[in-house]
């Protein structure tokens, strides 16, 4: 692959923000040069990496007083009146488009849609990847393992800056661990990106060591150190 220039990968510095600005646009919600996520699709919100007074003022404005404003892995953090929510350190993983260049038809494998949000929500409460709310499967392509009619794994498609699309919601009941199904269906949903002719990412806990471990393994490396967190915004 050539190798990525800043301009390249310079939508990675403001996921969220790009995402909304682009391929989501018709799942976002702005006030002014602030953006957010429609209600159940996710709690992402962003403003500009070098956010003013106003920018802040048109977030609480946008998400109401007293509401819970996720920013993700922004750099930058809102005025003193916005009360912490929480703050956790993590990593953002890229794989070069030549790491999943052969995609290998799994039987295994399904499409996940509608009909199997309950079962995507039953599984993702069971095993806590990160948030996954009732419409979180509009941002992209999902996939599963069923095992007995039971969804006991699945992996998916989130944030979608340009030329980017972010692996998500990866995760596998405990009953079912130790057969491969994570590393499955990673390699699933990476090779489709790849096979659109866009990159693959991802975002993990710093303290989540066994998911860094199979991303590795998988070819993907960490590109950046990041912060998750997430505030309440002021009561009035």
């Amino acid at each position: 692959m050539n190798q990525l220039t800043a301009e390249d990968i310079s939508a990675l510095d403001d996921p969220v923000g790009q995402s909304l600005r682009s391929h989501h646009a018709a799942l976002a919600l702005t006030v002014g040069r602030a953006s957010a996520y429609v209600p159940e699709v996710a709690t992402f919100s962003a403003v500009p990496s070098a956010p003013d007074r106003q920018d802040w003022s048109d977030l609480a404005t946008l998400l109401g007083p007293g509401a819970f404003a996720d920013l993700f892995s922004a750099p930058t953090s809102p005025p003193a009146d916005w009360r912490p929510v929480f703050s956790m350190a993590g990593v953002q993983m890229i794989a070069a488009p030549d790491k999943f260049v052969d995609r290998e038809e799994d039987a295994d494998v399904i499409e996940l849609g509608e009909a199997d949000v309950p079962d995507m929500l039953r599984l993702t409460k069971q095993t806590r990847p990160g948030p996954f709310w009732g419409r979180s499967h509009e941002l992209g392509r999902y996939v599963g393992v069923r095992v007995a009619g039971q969804l006991v794994a699945m992996a998916g498609e989130r944030l979608h800056p340009p030329g980017w699309t972010e692996i998500s919601a990866v995760c596998t009941a405990p009953q079912q661990r130790g057969r491969g199904l994570s590393r499955r269906l990673v390699h699933d949903v990476a090779s489709t990106i790849v096979a659109r002719g866009e990159r693959p990412f991802l975002h993990v806990a710093v303290d989540n060591t066994t998911a860094i471990a199979l991303y590795r393994q998988l070819g993907f490396e960490v590109r950046r150190e990041v912060r998750f967190h997430g505030y309440h915004t002021p009561a009035r």
